[in-house]
């Protein structure tokens, strides 16, 4: 399994697609990520869609979010529309928009 990483100083306009890989994001992506699995960073943010099996959220997200495990840290802000199947929050995390929870 690989490994990408979007550095702080990096910003990246188009969409990502690493479908076996993982995606760390500390800069700014405009556009949909589509991976296994997805870490925002507290200094990244995602403007688009996010598709994977698993996302980590400690940043910025606005779009939409389709995935298995949804993890909100405390410092993220998510303004999205979501599908999950589980959802763990963090005291303190903020998030807005109409969220779908299927459970197991």
């Amino acid at each position: 399994m690989t490994r990408s990483v979007i550095e702080e100083d990096l910003t990246i306009e188009g969409n990502i697609t690493s479908k076996e890989g993982e995606i760390d994001v500390k800069g700014k992506v405009t556009g949909d990520v589509d991976a296994r699995a997805v870490d925002i960073h507290p200094s990244g943010r995602v403007d688009g869609a996010i598709s994977a099996e698993t996302v980590n959220i400690q940043g910025v997200q606005s779009g939409r979010i389709k995935c298995t495990e949804l993890s909100l840290e405390k410092s993220s802000d998510v303004k999205a529309e979501v599908t999950a199947r589980t959802l763990i929050s963090e005291k303190g995390a903020r998030l807005v928009g109409k969220v779908q929870i299927s459970g197991n």
